[in-house]
């Protein structure tokens, strides 16, 4: 099994810099003097991109060189995609019959998960177990937190950290394909990953 390689600091450096960039803008606009002969225009009515003085449109009014307010784009505080699942990742486990042992082909996708949990520490992701619906209800809850704790085990090897992680069992209440038999009954025995 490969070790992931670990940058330290890389993720620090992106936000210290617009911090940075940030206090200086502001610290240069501070001692920017206002010019008080410019007169404030009232552009309330006017919508963006609408026809200024004559005819032509603007937005920015007059021709003064003062911003229009409207067309600020507001910052994105919160990262794209913070709840979303990895692009392009399988994000459900399957077992064997009465088992909670994850299978060597599913290793490959749990790695991919765990580097996606890895990159940002911040991501959760919750370990939903189930079972087929033989066996009674206790049983099959026990088996199914058995296998979402396999997973979170696995993903705690490859460097997850337990805080990232929750392990759930739903049992058999849940199937993901209705019916009997070995084809609807492969289907339900699974782990899936929910990032939240």
């Amino acid at each position: 099994m490969k070790t992931p390689v670990r940058h330290f600091g890389q993720r620090r450096a992106v936000p210290a810099a617009a911090a940075l960039l940030t206090a200086a803008v502001l610290a240069g606009c501070s001692s920017v003097k206002l010019d008080e002969s410019v007169p404030v225009i009232d552009r309330s009515a006017t919508p963006v991109g609408a026809a200024g003085p004559g005819g032509a449109a603007s937005s920015t009014g007059a021709g003064n060189g003062a911003v229009d307010s409207r067309t600020v784009v507001p910052v994105q505080t919160q990262q794209p995609g913070v709840g979303q699942p990895p692009a392009n990742v399988e994000r459900i486990i399957y077992f064997d019959f009465d088992s909670y042992t994850v299978k060597p082909e599913f290793v490959a996708t749990l790695e991919a998960h765990a580097r996606f949990l890895n990159a940002d520490r911040q991501r959760r992701v919750i370990l939903e177990g189930h079972t087929d619906e033989r066996g009674g209800r206790e049983y099959n809850l026990a088996l199914g937190h058995k296998r979402a704790d396999a997973v979170r085990r696995a993903l705690a090897l490859m460097g997850v950290q337990d805080t990232q992680m929750e392990a759930v069992s739903f049992g058999k209440e849940k199937p993901a394909v209705q019916g009997s038999g070995e084809e609807a009954w492969s289907r339900n025995r699974r782990v899936e990953l929910s990032y939240r």
